[in-house]
């Protein structure tokens, strides 16, 4: 699944600055790998379609948002940032990917499991200026 794997590698840099993999011990890396085993279980049973269409309308959205932020329209960029976000989180397909996501919880402490964690952790930021 690329999306889920694009989706990881947004959260890497959350992750790294949120735990240092370095201090965990074996018991701790047999315990995330079974995790996202699970999760990657989950994840399967989810309608593959679905996962498509979400990729080509994310990137159809981060293009136009580039492209408004490109052209000073800050405003309207965040406008359609936020209803992306209300549409994704409405999906079916999305709100079963986060029950998986929530699978790492507790494994990987401070990975944002949800949209709304991942937004906290960006902050009250403008979206042009991600």
């Amino acid at each position: 699944m690329k999306i889920f794997t694009k989706i990881i590698i947004l959260m890497l840099p959350a992750v790294a600055s949120a735990q240092n993999f370095q201090n965990m011990n074996e018991a701790d890396m047999r315990n995330m790998m079974q995790q996202a085993q699970k999760m990657q279980a989950c994840m399967a049973e989810i309608d593959e379609s679905d996962m498509k269409k979400f990729e080509q309308r994310a990137n159809q959205m981060q293009a136009k948002v580039e492209s408004l932020c490109a052209s000073g329209k800050r405003d309207e960029a965040q406008e359609e940032g936020i209803a992306f976000a209300r549409e994704v989180s409405s999906s079916e397909s999305m709100k079963k990917m986060q029950t998986c996501s929530k699978m790492m919880e507790g494994a990987m402490p401070g990975m944002p499991t949800t949209p709304q964690e991942a937004a906290d952790m960006v902050g009250n930021r403008h979206i042009c200026d991600q």
